[in-house]
């Protein structure tokens, strides 16, 4: 019996939400800090060392899910990540940072990577009519778990203190996570949705083609792959710093206020969630290729505008539309990948291209943090992120001229026509 496709991207949901609850880990920082008398750098590095091994263990555990299946990955990523944070109440009740840098930092960071990509690769094969819809649902909720997670361990720390808030939450993410992995199963070969069928066979569509279908280790001696790659990475490295100094610059640029800049945090939020489903879901009419050139039109335009903008609210909607852009990346990513590579081996490959993750989860916030102390001014940043979104605009329209170049040449061999559109 043929699993309902739909039930298979709540399964897929469940996860992601579970995992993206990771991202709410400022509200545990200040508790922690009182209550342990740890440093804040200390407490940080535990999130910064989750957040490095999440994009490198994508990479590395890429071939294990797909040689293991979707559930069995799931499943392995329910085990780790529950513990990870079920772990970090127990390291929290015995005073241990080790323990703590060890089960919040590296095994959460492991079962998140896994718990990242093994229903993503899955979600590609059941929806090959709306691939970027079904990648954007699963995206959606990993940034909406944050948004779920701050207020519930908020108010547990509060009224439980913070291990039980830590052994309550693992418990749920484990369930959750676990629920979800049962259901999910890749659909079998070749398959596709029954509205689908009826339109080829009626002539009113076509079936899509990929690009080609390649295993991992011949994606990645492609051009295509590494163009993919560093345009993600600037766009990950451009999302995460503006993420990372919004507040900040906020105040100091247009002299918002600590509230006014609290409340743009807030709404960045729900525009990374919102970029993730919206944009994907417009590749699936517009296509993946120009739906990149649209992200760093978009970006080039806020870069440059960003330094000589003295309205408060224009300098807000700037920084929302790079953020939407951040989101929308992360969630065509997988959709893009499946487009040029193939299904045959998309976990691996897309765990592979999830390492500008990590690399921009670091280069990002360096490279902002860098330029302001030197200079004491946000002014600079703008115009260098401003070049390397150009660089990646660049990129972005060679890789749609090539493709379109061998979608022709395919076509001329007796291969159909897409019906991605590409130009």
């Amino acid at each position: 019996m043929t699993k309902n496709r739909w039930l298979i991207a709540l399964s897929a949901i469940a996860i992601h939400l579970s995992i993206g609850g990771a991202y709410a880990y400022s509200v545990y920082k200040k508790p922690i800090v009182e209550a342990m008398g740890w440093s804040e750098t200390e407490v940080t590095l535990a999130f910064t060392i989750m957040m490095a091994l999440a994009g490198t263990s994508a990479a590395f555990f890429g071939k294990f899910v797909e040689k293991n299946g979707p559930r069995k990955s799931a499943m392995v990523a329910a085990v780790l990540f529950g513990l990870g944070q079920a772990g970090s109440g127990v390291a929290i009740m015995i005073d241990s940072l080790p323990l703590y840098l060890l089960t919040y930092g590296f095994l959460s960071g492991l079962g998140m990577g896994i718990g990242y990509i093994s229903p993503v690769s899955t979600l590609v094969k059941w929806f090959p009519d709306r691939r970027g819809l079904a990648t954007g649902m699963a995206v959606l909720g990993f940034g909406a778990g944050a948004l779920i997670t701050a207020p519930v361990a908020a108010s547990l720390m509060q009224s439980v203190g913070i291990s039980t808030t830590y052994y309550i939450l693992g418990a749920g993410y484990f369930i959750l996570m676990f629920l979800g992995a049962s259901y999910i199963a890749p659909p079998k070969a070749g398959w596709i949705p029954e509205g689908m069928k009826q339109d080829i066979e009626s002539g009113k569509k076509e079936l899509k083609k990929d690009l080609r279908q390649s295993t991992a280790k011949e994606a990645v001696r492609t051009k295509h792959f590494w163009m993919l790659w560093f345009m993600k990475l600037i766009n990950t490295s451009a999302g995460i710093m503006m993420i990372s100094v919004a507040s900040p610059m906020a105040q100091d640029v247009v002299g918002l206020s600590v509230a006014g800049a609290a409340t743009l945090v807030g709404i960045m939020g729900i525009f990374n969630g919102g970029g993730r489903l919206g944009w994907a879901a417009a590749s699936d009419y517009i296509g993946r290729p120009n739906v990149f050139v649209i992200f760093f039109i978009i970006q080039i335009a806020a870069f440059l505008l960003l330094p000589t903008t003295t309205n408060s609210l224009l300098f807000q909607g700037l920084i929302l539309l790079v953020v939407s852009c951040y989101g929308g990346g992360f969630s065509n990513l997988p959709a893009f990948a499946g487009d040029l590579f193939g299904t045959k081996e998309i976990g691996a490959i897309h765990g592979y291209l999830l390492t500008t993750w990590s690399l921009g989860g670091v280069c990002g916030p360096m490279l902002v943090t860098y330029i302001r102390e030197s200079t004491n001014s946000y002014i600079p940043v703008f115009y260098v992120f401003a070049v390397l979104i150009t660089i990646a605009f660049v990129i972005s329209i060679w890789l749609r001229l090539d493709i379109k170049k061998m979608r022709n040449a395919q076509e001329q061999q007796g291969f159909k026509a897409p019906v991605e559109k590409i130009s």
